[in-house]
């Protein structure tokens, strides 16, 4: 099977990725749950993700997203990711790499132009509408920083639960997503939407579609082939 992807990558005008949670799994990259351990057992994540939860009580969830920054920042990019940075290098323009992770790890690995349908939970955005006064540079530090004019908090760059996606990253995904001729599905439940509808979309478009995962998904059904590895086995393997 994996000679045959390899034919249809060859082939292929353009290709679109879309990764989720599994793909960081073999860096070591807690999942959103797997992040609840000690001081942040008794919490739902839930609870935490949220814009209203941010207002109740900003520091907790401000130093929940700290607590959650200091995991992923002791992971390192796998070869999947490597794999993926290298292939982009070597055939610029050919894949669209569209990520549900808010890791970072795809951007870490070298990968350019990296759609990040959920955000990064690297970066900090304003939590309302910036005013004049809200500026990058005079950031007052604390948990969480604020503006130090009016008070507008920062928050985490990353999609909360009831929030619409980042539309450019959506727009641009959902336009690879028809013109691209095979999508490769890697590490993703296929629960989460819209994310998951992209392949959908694909499928409809006419693109083959190859589930690369250890474990049976929805989307298993628009699929040609399902490789039942794991991204860090399997990628290397097919774009070497």
């Amino acid at each position: 099977m994996h000679d045959t992807v390899r034919d249809w990558i060859r082939d292929a005008r353009h290709i679109a990725v879309l990764t989720g949670a599994g793909m960081s799994a073999e860096s070591g990259v807690p999942t959103f749950r797997d992040a609840q351990t000690g001081l942040w057992a008794r919490f739902d994540p839930q609870d935490l993700a949220t814009e209203a939860a941010y207002r109740a009580d900003p520091q907790r969830v401000w130093d929940w997203y700290l607590y959650r920054r200091g995991l992923i920042g002791q992971v390192q990019a796998n070869a999947g990711h490597l794999a993926l940075a290298d292939f982009s290098r070597r055939h610029p323009g050919r894949l669209t790499l569209i990520t549900q992770n808010v890791d970072g790890l795809h951007q870490r690995a070298g990968q350019t132009g990296t759609l990040a349908l959920h955000g990064n939970i690297a970066d900090d955005s304003w939590l309302d509408a910036p005013r004049q006064c809200c500026q990058p540079g005079s950031i007052e530090d604390g948990h969480p920083p604020r503006c130090p004019v009016c008070g507008n908090l920062r928050r985490p760059a990353v999609v909360w639960f009831g929030e619409h996606l980042p539309p450019a990253a959506l727009e641009a995904a959902e336009q690879a997503a028809k013109r691209c001729d095979l999508m490769l599905v890697v590490g993703t439940s296929g629960e989460v939407y819209p994310a998951a509808g992209l392949v959908f979309t694909a499928h409809q478009a006419g693109a083959r579609v190859v589930m690369i995962n250890p474990a049976a998904t929805p989307l298993d059904g628009l699929a040609e082939l399902c490789l039942r590895e794991t991204a860090a086995v399997c990628l290397p393997a097919l774009l070497a």
